[in-house]
């Protein structure tokens, strides 16, 4: 959870973007990059160049922050393939909020089924109650002719009950909305 410095007056944040293989996550986070108005702006450390993310991506962001503190968020994308799912439980520990990064494309359903599934279990594995870690679920590739309706995806992988949002990552249609909203809850259950 949200680490408090209270000699640097700083707040840190983790946000971890999870979601299946090639969802979207790692391009998300480049165009936050783009979208994400703040001077202290810092570049994407990526995972070692592949066409997939093997490790995982790093975006950090900081902002004058609440109450004289200073914020800083640390943004990390999870590797989607089954092989690396010590690698997404890891990255989990000590989150602050997740956005799910949900694969629109009809095909991809029970992926999409498998990974929400793995999120809930290491969540609560963790200790946590999955109903108190601030969460928002962006339903991206919706622009593809294949795309799953809307309120089919909604039934199978909103499982949390929590906002949601469509997205088209490639192009950063949508993105920074579930961003702004992980925000807002987060800031919420840290006062």
């Amino acid at each position: 959870m949200s680490v408090i410095n209270t000699v640097k007056k700083e707040i840190n944040f983790k946000i971890v973007y999870y979601g299946p293989g090639l969802s979207g996550k790692t391009t998300t986070l480049q165009q936050l990059q783009t979208q994400v108005q703040s001077r202290e702006k810092s570049k994407i450390k990526p995972a070692p160049k592949t066409e997939k993310t093997l490790f995982f991506d790093f975006l950090p962001l900081s902002s004058n922050g609440i109450k004289g503190f200073k914020t800083r968020f640390q943004v990390y994308t999870v590797p989607g393939q089954p092989l690396y799912e010590d690698s997404r439980r890891l990255l989990l520990k000590g989150v602050d909020g997740v956005i799910f990064v949900a694969d629109s494309k009809l095909e991809r359903l029970k992926d999409n089924l498998d990974s929400t599934e793995e999120l809930r279990g290491h969540i609560q594995k963790m200790g946590y109650i999955p109903k108190d870690i601030p969460m928002v679920i962006q339903y991206n590739k919706r622009d593809l002719p294949d795309a799953c309706a809307l309120d089919e995806l909604r039934k199978v992988i909103n499982t949390f009950h929590v906002p949601d949002y469509e997205t088209v990552a490639l192009t950063g249609k949508g993105i920074l909305e579930p961003f702004q909203e992980i925000l807002r809850q987060i800031i919420l259950t840290l006062k």
